[in-house]
């Protein structure tokens, strides 16, 4: 589109004082307006809620993210938490909002074309300002908001995405403004009038619904789909083949948003449209079609920092369901399940407590909003706990959601080890950052994924020590994509090479490598357990006949890890690498003999090693030059520019052979602290371990066939 037109059409809507203005836009001109008297509408939350949700947003918890997105640095009388100071400076991030530069680019700068970032931002100033009107009544909020929800209307399509060039696919920002336009008919009530809510309305059964309606279509009938692609109308950094994707994103997050956006759309339009039954059907169907791409037991493939963005989205799809039409699928996965494998999945860290387990493209244990809904809903003191403690509120759903009378309970040792469903396997000595904690990574292909089966994730004393790599690449061609192999992962190359993955070019979809548990056992003393990544493997070297990886872990602090690895037809050299976090350039590797020790500031781990033949211990590290690069994915509000260093790694090699059998016994110690006394003796099977370390004396048998046992 030509941009003389666009900067027309985004301008001409404030030229001139004598235009004559629709409803809806008259209210950003007018003054005068008053309200404040809270939420018109119960979709989410009712006129009754409002005094106990001006209550939560003086709860140390909540008073940092309400200061926020209300823009006032200091709230009297919230009380003294470590966690946000002493209740005067309460932002976390800084990033407090600035009501004068939202009005400038609302007005000045969106482009009705870019829905990537200006759609983006319009949408969460909108379901922001709203909120912090409806509570509180706060004109600057009101103005802003209700100027969002027309700049919202000014949009000619609500998404970016097409099929057969004409029917508009609702990935992402149709659902989204759906969901913020839904609310914000509450939420606005006593601002907007009759006609400014019948165009609300009309736009979202005229933009919104249809497009998510025809992206769930799409998933359950891909064979009728004509052909998905980008709008060339929109403004977009993407380039991918998007001719699998109805199918692809059938198991991914980009479902349950235009699941819960359809659904709160037919809330809105409830005995007011001829397609809301239609409409609601197919969000019901593509829930339940959804719901097991949680495990019976919670768990989620895709990772953690995608899990809190699609909980929350089932959580709305859920509720509003429930409060608008009778219809209870609050029961659709196991919540209770599934809050607990948010708090089983972190991994907090020195300087960071809100760090998790990273399989994937996952970075941090992210947005724990949804656990509010979840305490509240079952009265789950877990739950309770979880949103009280772990992760970060970013969303204020967390504070509408907060129920002070649900009791919080800290986790137990029954939460302690866990295989999942999906054969992720974690064993922790306990929550805090000082705990050693131990991930296990089997099981099958997911959604932003990594070549990571059988890799190993090892903290202790608040550092990680074998790592999982951060800030993978989304873009194939950048030099970060590196970090998706299975080079990059404390894992198994056999003959130089990982396990199967793909090339980017679809997007971060699965791979079809598989690894399955194959023994798993767990008490108060230790860990076992081996995964067999055989068919991941054979996709890439038909010469492999069996891969299998054992560990032991001996708490606190010592891990055991055997690879036995079987060719078929010739002989070749097996290496096992042990990853270092290096991303503040303070990890340190130092190999040679038969031992190495990854350094850093406030623990280290000394390992010692042995093989079948001869082998090799040696430092290196990946062939990533240091660097910046701009990296882009669906949903991103901006271009991330991900810097890097050196990414250092130790490698034990072992000689060409048909058959291998690699052990490497590591004890994590505090910096400064002794090591580990480590003695390992050959036997007629394999070797003996006998370890005294920290006042503890470990005996175990690590067997040539991959077995081990504990003495």
């Amino acid at each position: 589109m030509n941009d003389s037109r666009r900067k027309f059409l985004n301008t001409s809507l404030f030229a001139g004082a004598g235009m004559v203005l629709a409803p809806w836009q008259r209210l950003v001109a007018e003054t005068g307006v008053t309200g404040g008297s809270g939420p018109a509408s119960g979709l989410l939350f009712g006129p009754e809620d409002l005094e106990r949700i001006r209550t939560s947003i003086r709860h140390p918890r909540f008073a940092a993210l309400w200061a926020e997105i209300s823009g006032r640095k200091r709230l009297d009388g919230v009380a003294s938490d470590p966690a946000v100071g002493d209740g005067a400076e309460l932002a976390q991030t800084g990033t407090v909002v600035d009501l004068e530069a939202d009005t400038r680019f609302l007005r000045d700068e969106l482009n009705v074309y870019d829905h990537v970032r200006h759609m983006l931002r319009a949408r969460r100033i909108l379901e922001r300002s709203a909120f912090v009107y409806a509570v509180d009544g706060d004109a600057g909020h009101r103005d802003v908001a209700v100027l969002a929800l027309q700049r919202i209307l000014d949009y000619p399509k609500w998404d970016y995405f097409l099929d057969g060039g004409e029917l508009v696919i609702g990935l992402q920002r149709a659902p989204e403004a759906s969901i913020a336009m839904s609310l914000a008919l509450g939420w606005l009530g006593d601002v907007l009038d009759d006609a400014t809510k019948a165009e609300v309305k009309k736009q979202i059964a005229e933009k919104g619904a249809p497009a998510c309606f025809q992206s769930l279509y799409s998933m359950r009938y891909p064979d009728r789909v004509r052909g998905w692609a980008f709008d060339p109308e929109s403004e977009h950094d993407f380039e991918y083949d998007m001719s699998r994707w109805p199918i692809i994103l059938n198991s991914t997050n980009l479902k349950v948003i235009p699941i819960a956006g359809l659904t709160m759309a037919c809330c809105v339009l409830k005995d007011e449209h001829p397609q809301v039954n239609r409409w609601l059907d197919m969000a019901i169907q593509s829930a339940r079609a959804f719901a097991p791409m949680y495990g019976r037991d919670g768990s989620y493939d895709e990772g953690i920092s995608y899990w809190g963005y699609t909980t929350l989205h089932l959580a709305l799809f859920a509720e509003t369901l429930y409060r608008t039409f009778g219809i209870d699928h609050r029961d659709i996965i196991d919540f209770g399940g599934t809050v607990r494998h948010a708090l089983q999945m972190s991994m907090p860290t020195v300087g960071n407590p809100n760090d998790a387990v990273n399989f994937g493209d996952a970075k941090t244990i992210g947005d724990l909003s949804v656990a509010g809904w979840i305490a509240s809903l079952r009265n789950d003191g877990i739950a309770q706990h979880t949103l009280l403690n772990l992760g970060e509120i970013r969303s204020q759903y967390g504070i509408g959601w907060f129920d002070p009378d649900v009791s919080p309970t800290a986790p137990d040792a029954s939460l302690l080890d866990v295989r999942y469903v999906n054969d992720w396997v974690l064993s922790r000595t306990g929550w805090d950052i000082d705990a050693c904690q131990v991930a296990f990574r089997s099981g099958g292909p997911a959604n932003h994924e990594h070549a990571d089966r059988n890799s190993v994730i090892f903290k202790a004393y608040g550092e990680r020590l074998f790592h999982d790599p951060f800030n993978a690449a989304y873009m194939p061609t950048l030099p970060l994509w590196k970090l998706r192999q299975t080079a990059a992962h404390t894992a198994v190359l056999i003959d130089g090479k990982g396990h199967q993955y793909h090339d980017g070019s679809e997007g971060t979809n699965p791979s079809w490598a598989e690894s399955h548990i194959t023994r798993y056992e767990a008490n108060e003393h230790w860990m076992l357990a081996s995964s067999d990544a055989t068919s991941a493997y054979r996709l890439v070297d038909d010469n492999v006949r069996s891969i299998v990886r054992t560990i032991l872990f001996l708490k606190p602090d010592v891990l055991i890890i055997l690879d036995r690895v079987l060719l078929d037809k010739s002989a070749a050299p097996v290496q096992a690498r042990f990853q270092v976090y290096n991303d503040d350039g303070n990890g340190k590797a130092v190999a040679g003999g038969d031992s190495f020790r990854i350094e850093r500031p406030n623990a280290f781990v000394s390992s010692f090693c042995r093989a079948l033949g001869g082998m090799e211990v040696s430092a290196g590290r990946l062939d990533i030059e240091p660097g910046v690069a701009a990296d882009t994915f669906i949903g991103m509000e901006e271009n991330i520019q991900k810097e890097y260093q050196e990414y250092p790694y130790v490698a034990l090699d072992s000689v060409p052979a048909m058959e291998h059998s690699l052990l490497t016994v590591s004890a994590a110690q505090r910096a400064e602290a002794e090591p580990a006394v480590v003695k390992i003796q050959d036997t007629n099977s394999g070797w003996r371990v006998e370890i005294q370390h920290n006042g503890r004396a470990h005996d175990v048998y690590a067997h040539r066939d991959g077995t081990i046992e504990v003495g």
